[in-house]
């Protein structure tokens, strides 16, 4: 069971179903042992909201070049961080957005982020590095992460309610 958890990279034999449109996996192993995130339940935390955002934002069937990579780019990179990460959220739904098309510029973000406009813009001026040590509150690292998913919200024309927000906004607060 230690496989499946969130945002677990596996690798698999996928066997098609000659009797319906199911497939079986057959020897599944994992790809990365992610020990930084697995031993951490802050990063297991943060895990749990990302593969919660990704279920609620890709549609079934949606093939979006690139996806698959960027993900695993960020798993391990998350996995790879020894110093404060409690910002990766908010660089990974900015970027998100990015990797989903809607391409934002910190302008589109304004009607979103209101007051949060200029650590917004931050964000996305700044390196990955600088962004993870932009000093924010818990409270307003929640209202930033709730406001970028209401972009993305808008953009995808679908909700997204994520319920893993809350425990993310408990463990950082």
């Amino acid at each position: 069971m230690s496989l499946f958890l969130p945002l677990n990279v596996l690798e698999a034999g996928v066997v098609e179903s000659s009797k319906s449109t199911l497939y079986t996996m057959r020897n599944p192993v994992a790809k990365h042992p992610l020990m930084g995130i697995r031993s951490s339940l802050y990063k297991n935390s943060m895990t749990m909201f990302m593969s919660e955002v990704l279920y609620r934002v890709i549609k079934d069937g949606t093939n979006e070049h690139g996806m698959f990579e960027w993900c695993e780019k960020n798993i391990l990179l998350l996995d790879a961080i020894t110093d404060d990460f409690s910002n990766f959220h908010l660089r990974f739904l900015l970027e998100l957005a990015m990797v989903l098309g809607f391409s934002p510029s910190s302008q589109d973000l304004l009607p979103f982020v209101g007051e949060h406009y200029p650590i917004v813009e931050k964000f996305m001026t700044t390196s990955f590095v600088e962004s993870m040590m932009i000093p924010l509150s818990g409270q307003v690292r929640n209202e930033i992460a709730e406001e970028i998913l209401r972009y993305i919200e808008f953009h995808s024309e679908s909700a997204v309610n994520v319920n893993s927000l809350k425990v993310l906004r408990e463990l950082f607060a």
